[in-house]
């Protein structure tokens, strides 16, 4: 059930918060705050501090908690009126590395704006998600306030597995009831394009070892008969795709489609900076959008045997991959991860010594859009951006937070969008936001606000 809102008369106080937000998103960009990397602990404090501060000026009562992963969750309350629901609001303040400094063209942690896009070291993912929030608070008020009750939960270490707030979901539930959870962590399908995420994969990292010899062997003495321990885990891994590059794990079922909105493969191309004459995985029958929202995926991201620079002519005896599962929604992300396990161990030649460890299993999330809150929230999207309609996708990433809330909190209704997009490229270097992607999900989220009643 909503009430009528003005849109324009949100849109006018959001757009001109338009300096308001660069300095707040300057503030925040500012900090290297990534979780439980040494060194950087000053920046943590500091970007959490920022934190509740901002949401002690929105009118908050903030509580700061240590969490047991050492980081800070911020947790701001207002009490809702008589009979009127209670809405959550997340987001979080830490980050990926930056990598590379060289790979910026300007410096990560300096909020700069470059052909109408606004570019550092979480733009987007999350902390112009964060300064979203605090624009769309700023506009509720500006039209009056509401009786609703407000909890803004954000946590410092969602990039590093968010163990601390899932540990204080936990043990503190309470913290989290409300009856509409707004995770502003994903975003739109393009810029100007409102979007609701209904689905995240789940996954699971996998290490796989295999040794073939006691110690490398000379390759001119030994060489063509000894096993060579990377070649070995090399024949292993390409066992994981057909020859179209399909994934194929033995046990599993790798073929489903997606049956929501569709993710062209030229759009796909574009986004994801494939090379021209490369093809994309799959044959004409499979499209984009079913490996990366509706099929597991398997994806080496990390390997190591010789570095090429210490390179010496010898049969490598030992090489290790790291395996990243992502598992679609409707699939045990612990059964398919011990699956992958066996045909690794299954298509390991030569009889060579394999290992395989599985860790930080996830289980995969789908949202229900039929009730009475996302249905809302559909329509201010589509208001705020003039569309006609909201679209829907899935994410091919995970945020564990999803499925702990929707499995403290069954009835809640719980939704997924936000200021990112493809031209976000967040987790890389460059990663920006489109400043309108910032004000368009902002007040969308105000006229959510200002109309929920439950």
């Amino acid at each position: 059930m909503s009430n009528p809102v003005n849109t324009d008369a949100v849109r006018s106080h959001v757009t001109t918060q338009r300096e308001r937000i660069f300095s707040d998103l300057s503030a925040l960009v500012a900090f290297n705050s990534v979780h439980a990397q040494p060194g950087l602990e000053d920046q943590t404090e500091g970007a959490a501090e920022w934190v509740r501060h901002a949401l002690t000026e929105a009118g908050l009562e903030v509580e700061a908690i240590e969490t047991v992963d050492g980081s800070t969750a911020l947790i701001g309350r207002r009490e809702a009126a008589e009979g009127m629901p209670t809405v959550l609001l997340y987001s979080h303040y830490d980050v990926v590395p930056a990598g590379n400094p060289a790979e910026w063209i300007s410096d990560p942690f300096t909020l700069t704006e470059r052909d109408g896009r606004w570019y550092g070291r979480g733009a987007a993912d999350c902390k112009g998600n964060l300064v979203m929030h605090l624009a769309a608070l700023r506009a509720v008020e500006a039209a009056g306030g509401t009786g609703l009750g407000l909890t803004v939960v954000i946590e410092g270490s969602e990039e590093r597995g968010g163990e601390g707030l899932d540990a204080l979901l936990a043990e503190r539930p309470e913290l989290f009831a409300a009856d509409a959870i707004l995770i502003a962590d994903t975003g739109n399908a393009a810029v100007g394009t409102p979007t609701l995420t209904t689905t995240l994969r789940g996954g699971a990292q996998l290490t796989v070892t295999v040794d073939t010899l006691r110690n490398p062997v000379h390759s001119g003495m030994f060489g063509g008969a000894a096993p060579d321990a990377v070649a070995a885990l090399v024949r292993a891994l390409d066992s994981l795709r057909d020859e179209h590059g399909r994934t194929v794990i033995d046990g599993v079922d790798t073929t489903t489609r997606w049956d929501g909105e569709p993710y062209d493969a030229e759009t796909f191309r574009a986004d994801a900076g494939v090379l021209d004459g490369v093809r994309l995985m799959g044959d004409t029958d499979d499209a984009p959008a079913d490996f990366v929202w509706a099929r597991p995926s398997v994806t080496v991201t990390g390997f190591t045997s010789t570095p090429v620079d210490e390179a010496v002519n010898a049969v490598p005896a030992t090489a290790s991959a790291r395996l990243n599962l992502r598992v679609a929604p409707g699939m045990d992300a612990a059964d398919t991860a011990e699956k992958l396990a066996s045909h690794l161990r299954n298509h390991v030649p030569w009889g060579a010594r394999v290992d395989v460890g599985i860790a930080d299993v996830n289980d995969p999330f789908r949202t229900d859009l039929s009730g009475p809150a996302l249905a809302h929230l559909r329509g201010c999207l589509a208001a705020a951006y003039g569309a006609e309609d909201t679209a829907t996708v899935g994410s091919g990433g995970s945020i564990p937070l999803t499925l702990a809330l929707q499995n403290a909190y069954p009835d809640a209704e719980i939704a997924l969008f936000g200021v990112e997009e493809p031209q976000s490229t967040i987790h890389s270097p460059n990663e920006s936001v489109d400043p309108t992607e910032i004000e368009n999900i902002a007040v969308a989220e105000a006229m959510f606000l200002l109309g929920y009643r439950g």
